[in-house]
């Protein structure tokens, strides 16, 4: 087992894909965004995770901070961001929101999870921020 930090992700990721396949299996495909982002933050808090949903990340342009132009669905334990979809398949725009997101808010880890599948384990996609100062 990995110790420190890099263990710490890990630890936590396992936790991502376990607690998104009970929602999947509890609810299925075919519902709101909002409906499985809901679930799934209550399904990792029970399983003792902090759970910050809707993180706004600010970026600097021209010498002026943008407040509210990025949002993150979920940022499990100020260190894995959780992209939630349900959609037909993810697509390049998808990955490229979650990995703006990692490097902006200088994370390692993320998860994108579109819960419009048939079988969850389809659905999740895992991203490394190689950028990131810690992994």
């Amino acid at each position: 087992m990995r110790e420190g930090r890099e263990g710490k992700l890990e630890l936590v990721g396992h936790q991502v894909i376990d607690a998104s396949m009970r929602v999947h299996t509890r609810l299925g495909p075919g519902l709101l965004e909002g409906a499985y982002e809901t679930c799934l933050a209550l399904e990792l808090q029970k399983r003792g995770l902090s759970v910050e949903r809707q993180r706004v990340i600010p970026f600097v342009y021209d010498g002026h901070q943008i407040e509210n132009a990025y949002r993150m669905d979920l940022l499990i334990e100020e260190m894995v961001v959780v992209e939630v979809k349900s959609v037909d398949r993810l697509n390049d725009l998808h990955l490229a929101q979650l990995l703006s997101y990692l490097r902006l808010g200088q994370f390692a880890l993320g998860y994108l999870l579109n819960f419009n599948v048939q079988h969850m384990k389809q659905g999740i996609r895992r991203v490394v921020n190689s950028r990131a100062t810690v992994i």
